[in-house]
Order: C-alpha cells, then structure tokens, then sequence
C-alpha cells in the first residue's frame, strides 16, 4: 500500500531529519535509570529480574520477545522502550518488515481496545438513562 500523496515512502522517509536522535535519548533514559539504580537499588534490581525471567524458560526467543516489547511500547506510549526495544530487536535480527507488522499488532489491539471500552461507554449510557 502507498503513503498518501506528499508522505515519502521507504528509506526516502528516513533521509531527512529523525523524528528524534533515538541514539542519544537511548544513552539519556540509560543514564537517567542507571541513577535511579543508584538511588533505589532494589527497584532496578526488581526490574532485571522481571525482564530476565522471560528469556529463562525459553519458548520465545530473543528476537520474539523484542518484537512483542515494541508493540507493548507503542501501546504504553513509552519513547525510552522504543529506543530500547529497536536497538535489542535489531541486535537480534528483527527485519524492518518484522518490526512493522509487530506494531501492526500493537495498532490493532489499540482499536480493538477502543472498541471494548466504546462498548462500556454505551453500557454506561444504558445504566444512567435508565433504558
């Protein structure tokens, strides 16, 4: 499917300035948790182990679970595991046409959870309008 008109398409997208320097960002967030490492050691060590238990079972491998932490991302709206997430799906041989049907997913389940809490919203109507 082609952008519509006026939007580039392909790696022409990408030749002008990024959106941000997610290279940069990536250090920032990496620092900025290493001080709150620092500050609470418990709470990043907490974190270590909840993002290491997945790979220890090993149903999915490591490109799957970085591939299902970006759709997270773009569900949570989180830029500093976006950042994350691409550099560790790309170390680990996510392809670009991966990565995009991946957030498909993650745009997919947005909508349907649009949909879900439409369907509460009209359940609510229901209950005050007393109908």
């Amino acid at each position: 499917m082609a952008p519509p008109p006026g939007i580039p398409s392909g790696d022409e997208a990408y030749e002008e300035l990024p959106m941000l320097d997610w290279l940069q960002y990536r250090k920032e967030v990496l620092g900025r948790i290493g001080e709150i490492g620092k500050l609470s050691p418990d709470t990043l060590r907490g974190y270590q182990v909840l993002t290491g238990a997945g790979g220890k079972t090993g149903h999915l491998d490591a490109k799957t679970r970085e591939l299902i932490g970006l759709a997270v991302a773009v569900t949570t709206r989180c830029d500093g595991c976006i950042t994350v997430h691409v550099g560790e799906a790309l170390k680990h041989g996510a392809t670009r046409e991966e990565i995009a049907e991946a957030l498909g997913v993650a745009v997919a389940l947005n909508a349907g959870a649009a949909l879900v809490f439409s369907a509460r919203v009209m359940d609510a109507v229901h209950e005050h309008s007393g109908s």
